[in-house]
């Protein structure tokens, strides 16, 4: 009788044990220097960007509610979704921002070539 309570006690423990989930304070961290560099990045110019920069925004607002309401495996979530929907911002920022400087690259190198043709330079 004694050892079958004591499996007992284990058993509801081991079962309280993963039934709380912890708060995710480092998720929350990274979605918010996820969040933070994709803005310091200027994704909120991006049009391709800036739809997901809000949700980010969006996402970590509502982590944040639900962490207050102690639903931290929504919480959870919805941090790791906004970490990826940041981290896309800062991508399609990066990708915008790299194509723009091939564009002033090829724009610049087509107008010294033809400076260079103008002052007797051979193709």
């Amino acid at each position: 009788m004694h050892s079958s309570m004591i499996a007992f006690v284990a058993a509801s423990s081991v079962a309280l044990g993963c039934a709380t989930f912890p708060v995710p304070t480092q998720r929350l961290a990274d979605a918010q220097s996820a969040e933070r560099s994709a803005t310091e990045l200027g994704a909120a110019t991006q049009p391709k960007a800036q739809l997901h920069l809000q949700l980010a925004h969006e996402q970590i607002v509502q982590a944040d509610a639900a962490m207050k309401e102690g639903d931290n495996e929504r919480a959870d979530g919805l941090l790791l979704r906004a970490k990826s929907d940041a981290e896309l911002a800062i991508a399609l920022t990066r990708d915008q921002s790299a194509k723009t400087e091939a564009h002033k690259a090829t724009t610049d190198s087509n107008a010294q070539r033809a400076t260079n043709i103008n002052q007797g330079a051979t193709p």
